[in-house]
């Protein structure tokens, strides 16, 4: 199974354009890809810079026939030429798909910072090595408070779904809305991180749970150990960071550890202002 994950920046490159076709095209030249996640997916947004409110799902459900679109909205809010504006992260599989779901991330008031909504997709995908949950998120930039309560948030929602692992399937709950379907434990959590590769919050994702609970791992430590992370963002001239520094990550849990065979990073594309990144798993 082969998983990308990538910020496209609502399809905006480095020369100010929004292009999605640009962004698929660097996709297909990267490999032939079961799963794709990304993230600063804009629907009906033409206040972003360089859109024009372009429905970008449509256009990326479009350039990826046989794959199942699965959007996870974080920002909803009325559009200025009518109707609503929506941005969030996406998942793209031609794996059969489960289960779904679409968390909200807390947000909690810093009245001297900015921020906006964030969210968790989550969906439970059958693979050649077995089901999994593949999760994708883009926490929040300003404020490293922010981070790790939401990290706080997404590991709780990983200890849910692995004690609804261990969940008798009940006679009467079949057949309707009641019905329980598969959450498995092992999971993939990649996405726009938002920190460096140094920070707290990476350690704070990583740290093991005491009670059974599969404990996730950075796919790069485990494909380049003790190499430093190769930077996913600042490879070319952003605004945003200082120097160039890893922002995209892909952690694996316990039982796909084995598994893992490839770790790759294309630092070429100026398709966006984050590097797209990608595991092979087998």
């Amino acid at each position: 199974m082969k998983l990308l994950s990538w910020n496209i920046q609502w399809g905006r490159g480095m020369d100010g354009r929004v292009d999605l076709s640009r962004i698929l095209q660097t996709i297909h030249q990267l490999g032939d890809f079961d799963v794709i996640c990304l993230q600063e997916v804009a629907v009906n947004f033409p206040g972003l810079p360089g859109g024009k409110g372009e429905d970008q799902m449509a256009e990326l459900s479009a350039g990826l026939p046989g794959y199942t679109p699965i959007y996870g909205v974080a920002t909803d809010v009325p559009a200025r030429g009518g109707g609503r504006s929506l941005f969030g992260n996406a998942i793209f599989t031609r794996c059969p798909v489960g289960q779904v779901w679409r968390h909200l991330l807390p947000w909690q008031a810093e009245l001297a910072l900015p921020s906006m909504q964030r969210m968790l997709v989550e969906a439970v995908i059958t693979t050649d090595i077995g089901a999994l949950r593949v999760m994708t998120t883009h926490l929040e930039y300003y404020s490293q408070r922010q981070r790790e309560i939401q990290i706080d948030a997404i590991r709780r929602l990983h200890r849910e779904a692995w004690a609804m692992s261990q969940r008798k399937f009940l006679p009467e709950e079949q057949g309707g809305t009641f019905e329980v379907f598969s959450r498995p434990a092992e999971a993939l959590l990649c996405g726009d991180l938002n920190f460096p590769a140094t920070a707290p919050e990476r350690a704070q994702i990583l740290a093991p749970f005491g009670d059974g609970t599969p404990s996730f791992h950075d796919a790069w430590s485990l494909a380049h150990p003790a190499t430093p992370h190769t930077p996913t963002v600042g490879i070319h001239p952003v605004n945003f960071v200082d120097r160039p520094e890893c922002f995209d990550f892909i952690f694996i849990t316990d039982g796909l550890v084995d598994h893992l065979k490839v770790y790759g990073i294309d630092v070429a594309t100026e398709a966006s202002d984050h590097q797209p990144v990608w595991i092979e798993l087998g």
